[in-house]
């Protein structure tokens, strides 16, 4: 297929089962916010040694998923991996870390090759010659107020060819260059927009833009959605501060045990509903508990804005709401709620489809958690008319899971580029290449099957994607071949 598909889920796994067997196999573990803690296999002592309570516990168990990763070797695997690397321990063999594919690995390699030859063309800002190009530079992407000692802090360059920001992405185990994020502006009319591109591709690109300027006793910690917010929030408040590599559509689930070291994270995501709408959700992947939430809303804007502004960092940071309520909510605690959706009518009614703007009239925009079905005859043009309709939204950010049971992924993919391209690619091949790799970077993921299914399986699979990917989009198509027709009569 054209496009990464979410992997079947794992066999499920509670967390109630990993616990019991780390205990049968003499496993200590602390429990953490998202992960279970261990002492890695993959460091120290070697062979049948049972693993010592003293060693460092480097290694994190997802609770979710049971998958693992060390922090200390950056090993990841299933939780199958683990239990099979358990085994070879007790049979006095060295355990190996999962391998990833040699093709995945020469990709890799050959991005890191890539963003070392771009790092070692780019020039700190505050390097280049004449001082009047530094303040333009600065004024285009809107950092006049941030310091040249915090663009240094943090590792910030400009690549003059591109006219681009430069964000590294260092290896938190040895402070090698593992990747790097692009920024550009660009002007259209009197709109201002932010262009991005990572190496490697952005399924790959898993940074926590700061990572390396965090220390072993911080417990604070402001999760930003953008990297230019993450230097702001620190020269303003001097909080710990991380970006995350795909702001407020994604918190991937390998990055959490990076996030486990803190008592208290704050999300400030930016400065719409969206970003609001995402703060919410990362902050049950988090644990509700040691979360709050930065509200927006006029008088907090994202953090460079408020920097920008000479606002007060620190007491904007002061006043997040903490995200876990209990059972029952008085109206005092809703009360910033509904101000914020009164105030923001127009995004309250979802995002909006650029290319139809009577379904706006109609539908107000894709919400999340309302089910929209679409009926016709055989041949109508469903099919079609959803992959347009689901493209535009995930063009603009929405997350999409596409089950797709009457057609097969590589026919329905073929459709989507070239509503995408908004040409026929058969009669220009010499340009496949260039929309592909554009398409690849949408949020953008397809379930394997086709034809009838199980449902249970089909909702496994979408619960599972929703918790790796953070789809807020699925599109079902179509209904009667998901459940065969024998189930015609059923309540379904």
């Amino acid at each position: 297929d054209v496009l990464p598909s979410p992997d079947r889920p794992a066999p499920s796994v509670s967390i109630t089962e990993i616990r019991q067997y780390l205990r049968a196999q003499d496993i200590p573990f602390h429990d953490g916010y998202s992960c279970l803690h261990t002492p890695s296999l993959f460091t120290g002592d070697r062979g049948d040694q049972p693993l010592s309570a003293n060693a460092p516990f480097t290694l994190f168990i997802d609770k979710t998923t049971g998958s693992f990763l060390c922090t200390a070797t950056l090993a990841e695997g299933t939780w199958q991996d683990f239990q099979a690397n358990v085994e070879m321990r007790h049979r006095g063999v060295t355990p190996i870390p999962p391998a990833s594919s040699e093709e995945t690995e020469e990709e890799m390699r050959q991005a890191r090759e890539d963003a070392r030859c771009i790092w070692e063309r780019a020039l700190p800002l505050w390097e280049l010659l004449d001082e009047k190009e530094t303040k333009e530079t600065k004024a285009l992407f809107g950092i006049s107020q941030v310091t040249d000692a915090t663009l240094k802090r943090f590792g910030v360059r400009y690549l003059r060819t591109a006219r681009s920001l430069v964000f590294p992405w260092f290896s938190p185990q040895d402070a090698t260059l593992k990747g790097l994020k692009l920024l550009r502006v660009e002007k259209k009319g009197g709109t201002i927009t932010y262009v991005e591109e990572t190496l490697p591709h952005f399924d790959s690109y898993r940074n926590l833009f700061g990572l390396p300027l965090i220390g072993r006793r911080d417990t604070e910690l402001v999760l930003t959605g953008w990297e230019l917010d993450a230097l702001a929030l620190h020269q303003a408040a001097g909080v710990a501060s991380l970006a995350l590599p795909r702001g407020a559509s994604c918190l991937p689930p390998t990055l959490l045990p990076y996030l486990e070291q803190f008592k208290r994270i704050t999300l400030w995501l930016g400065e719409d509903l969206r970003s609001w709408e995402a703060a919410k959700l990362f902050a049950r992947k988090l644990s509700l508990k040691r979360c709050s939430l930065v509200r927006p809303g006029n008088l907090q804007p994202r953090p460079l804005e408020a920097l920008n502004q000479g606002l007060n960092v620190t007491k904007i940071l002061r006043s997040a709401l903490l995200a876990s309520h209990k059972s029952i909510v008085s109206f005092r605690q809703l009360r910033e709620e509904v101000f914020g959706e009164l105030v923001n009518t127009e995004q309250v009614s979802g995002v909006k489809w650029a290319r139809f703007p009577e379904l706006n009239k109609l539908l107000k925009g894709h919400r999340r958690g309302e089910l929209t079905i679409f009926t016709g005859p055989t041949g109508s043009g469903k099919t079609t008319f959803i992959s347009e309709y689901a493209l535009d939204l995930c063009m603009q950010g929405v997350c999409t899971l596409w089950g797709s049971f009457e057609i097969n992924n590589v026919r329905l993919a073929k459709i989507m580029l070239t509503q995408f391209a908004g040409r026929r690619l058969e009669d220009q091949l010499e340009l496949y290449d260039e929309w592909a790799d554009r398409f690849e970077e949408l949020p953008l993921y397809f379930m394997t099957f086709h034809g009838q299914q199980n449902i249970k399986t089909v909702i496994d699979t979408m619960q599972h994607a929703v918790y790796m990917y953070d789809i807020t989009h699925v599109v079902v198509d179509n209904l009667q071949f998901m459940m065969g027709h024998e189930h015609l009569s059923v309540d379904r």
